[in-house]
């Protein structure tokens, strides 16, 4: 999954060593936050590199990010997803050889002066992913009583399944070292690839940490998941978890 995209669309600009991590930013026509989320993560991350998977976006998205200096772009000539878009930077992080990734959504939600308490709960944990979780320490982000009840159906599921406590399994603020990068990068799900990633890490005995941080509302655009349709997204979702419980280790 968004391998041949990777191949025949990558403006990897410049040949400078790259960073040890990088920010991978997943944006689908996302022209009213892309500037203001590049900039804050240069301002706040200076030493990491930049790379922009714009998912076949409708609007002009993939242009503004490329005319940010230091700013790699890659423009998918399909629309992949979340998790074909992810997939496509966790193979360019393996092929250019960085350490860490960290996904920060180009929605603006995730805040990029969070990403060294991931950096420092990694190291302190040993853990091969951290989420970002909304819901530890201070509550920093309002969403939906239907959201939260999903998210704690989740928790409970996923500690049935795999023995572990998950507050927050739809966050999309995570960082990834090699190793996790490695598994992920050869089998991430296309659909609800946040919980399905859980399950697919843990079964290769890789193992994963939360830590709390602050999250923001989008200024522009607005979230795919409504009400309406929480109740379908939460059946898949548990399929896909089942399936990914059922699957031999990869």
């Amino acid at each position: 999954m968004g391998e041949s995209c990777l191949s025949r669309s990558a403006d990897l600009g410049g040949t400078k060593e790259p960073a040890e991590l990088l920010v991978i930013i997943p944006a689908f026509n996302e022209q009213g936050n892309i500037l203001r989320v590049v900039r804050e993560i240069q301002d706040e991350l200076p030493v990491a590199d930049i790379l922009v998977i714009n998912d076949c976006s409708e609007d002009r998205t993939g242009l503004m990010a490329r005319n940010v200096p230091d700013v790699r772009v890659i423009d998918l000539p399909c629309n992949l997803g979340i998790g074909g878009a992810m997939q496509t930077g966790f193979k360019y992080a393996m092929r250019e050889g960085y350490r860490y990734a960290v996904q920060i959504d180009g929605d603006g939600q995730h805040l990029p002066q969070e990403v060294p308490k991931l950096l420092q709960t990694m190291q302190e944990k040993r853990c091969d992913m951290v989420i970002g979780s909304r819901f530890l320490e201070v509550e920093s982000f309002r969403t939906t009583w239907c959201r939260r009840l999903g998210i704690r159906f989740f928790d409970l599921l996923f500690r049935t399944l795999v023995n572990l406590r998950i507050t927050d399994s739809t966050s999309g603020f995570r960082l990834y070292n090699r190793k996790s990068l490695e598994v992920l990068s050869r089998h991430y799900s296309s659909d609800y690839p946040e919980p399905d990633a859980i399950v697919l890490l843990k079964k290769n005995g890789l193992r994963i940490c939360e830590t709390g941080v602050t999250m923001r509302e989008r200024e522009h655009g607005c979230s795919s998941i409504t009400p309406i349709k929480s109740p379908y997204y939460m059946a898949k979702v548990v399929l896909t978890i089942l399936f990914s419980c059922a699957r031999p280790r990869r």
